[in-house]
């Protein structure tokens, strides 16, 4: 028996015969249904009449501007009401598979809307709107994550120098940290924002690397103008006088910088002014900050203390690994003339190997009679620096045993306050 091709008669097979003069054809609104794509190829937009920077305050006037036809079929009708929008409408926040499974991976509450983490995912740069987008809430957020992250650090070691304070605020909460959170959230950043975009991807403009080449430092050019060039904006910080050139020393950096250390970005004089694109740090630190705002309008501060707990303060940070000693010897020696000690003498505990090739020396510091730090090393003078540098590490990590930091004291039913040890500071050389 023949066998029978399929091939030639499996269109018949698999769909209807239809007539191809029955369907209607929309050569200007050639749009389909988007099903697995996360933007739509680019077709010939519908734009409201005020142009894109118009006020959206309900979502019923956007449709009031569109010229739709009214032969046209429904869902083409709803794809081009959703590209007229800057950012999803918050009804469609319900329908996204993946914001409801953000919502539980994070173990949100269910008091706290989907549609306030919708908003969570819209980033200023996506809808200039503040109704809409991130912005309040980030700010509220970063002001958290600052308030909760240095009192722990503060409470639990309080010889801490002010710059190894900075770096383990950043390693906490800085935007490096935060952008490797949203990857471990499992949330997606979009190829370009808009209204027919899933609630659930992350959206923002973001800088074109072309252009950031171009505006690159150019062989040929002068390096000071390089260099002020490439300094951070300061119009409109805190810093008195922007265009003298002062030295960021510590002490400036605690009054006039942020909870890092870093230099406050000026935005031409406007505090609320939105640029008009963003780096995936800025843009996945932005959500994360959100997130908390979020949690802490909607379920208080014990939920966003918990929360931070949770996703922020249970991640391991080695603050031993962060310090930078230039000259460790020196520094132990103010230290002790400062605390009332005897001046540190070296003295070697025990050696090996000393006419071989590789010798160890292991090395101690003494203040009188009292071990201050050990150290090893190949040399004499290897093991006398490791051992001053175990002294001074031995000292600023120094940690109570029992903390009680100023937010677990607050409201009723808490803690009963306990002061905390307030050091006299760092040794300055």
């Amino acid at each position: 028996m023949k066998a029978l091709r399929l091939l030639k008669w499996s269109d018949s097979v698999l769909w209807p015969r239809t007539s191809l003069c029955s369907i209607p054809h929309y050569h200007r609104y050639p749009s389909p249904i988007r099903l697995l794509t996360t933007w739509a190829p680019p077709v010939q937009p519908l734009v409201h009449e005020r142009g894109q920077d118009y006020d959206r305050e309900q979502e019923k006037s956007a449709d009031d501007e569109l010229v739709i036809p009214k032969d046209m079929p429904e869902y083409l009708q709803k794809e081009a009401r959703l590209r007229a929008l800057p950012s999803p409408p918050l009804s469609e926040a319900r329908t996204s598979a993946k914001l409801a499974a953000l919502h539980a991976r994070l173990s949100l509450s269910p008091r706290m809307p989907i549609e306030t983490l919708a908003r969570c995912l819209v980033d200023g740069t996506a809808d200039p709107n503040p109704d809409f987008n991130n912005t309040s809430l980030s700010t509220l957020g970063r002001e958290l994550y600052g308030y909760h992250t240095s009192e722990a650090i503060l409470c639990r070691y309080p010889r801490l120098p002010t710059a190894v304070v900075f770096a383990a605020m950043s390693a906490y909460v800085g935007p490096k940290t935060l952008t490797q959170i949203t990857k471990e959230w499992g949330v997606e950043l979009v190829a370009e924002p808009g209204g027919e975009v899933d609630p659930g991807y992350l959206q923002c403009k973001r800088e074109d690397s072309m252009l950031i080449k171009k505006h690159s430092v150019k062989s040929d050019e002068d390096p000071a103008t390089a260099l002020k060039q490439s300094q951070p904006n300061i119009v409109g910080s805190n810093r008195p006088n922007p265009g003298w050139s002062w030295r960021r020393g510590v002490s400036s950096m605690t009054v006039y910088d942020d909870e890092f250390g870093d230099m406050i970005k000026g935005n031409g004089g406007s505090p609320h002014k939105i640029e008009p694109t963003t780096t995936v740090e800025d843009a996945c630190a932005r959500f994360v900050q959100a997130i908390m705002g979020a949690v802490y309008l909607h379920r208080g501060k014990h939920a966003a203390k918990v929360f931070f707990q949770e996703h922020i303060l249970s991640r391991h940070l080695d603050i031993g690994k962060m310090f930078e000693f230039k000259q460790p010897t020196l520094d132990l020696t103010k230290l002790c003339a400062r605390e009332g000690l005897d001046s540190p003498v070296a003295r070697i505990l025990s050696e090996t190997g000393r006419l071989s090739r590789h010798p160890v020396f292991i090395v101690g510091v003494f203040a009188g009679k009292e071990k201050l730090g050990e150290g090893s090393g190949s040399s004499l003078n290897e093991a006398r620096v490791r051992a001053a540098v175990g002294a001074l590490k031995g000292w600023y990590l120094y940690s109570p045993l029992e903390i009680t930091v100023p937010s677990e004291a607050e409201g009723p039913n808490t803690k009963p306050w306990k002061p905390v040890l307030i050091d006299i500071g760092e040794v300055v050389c």
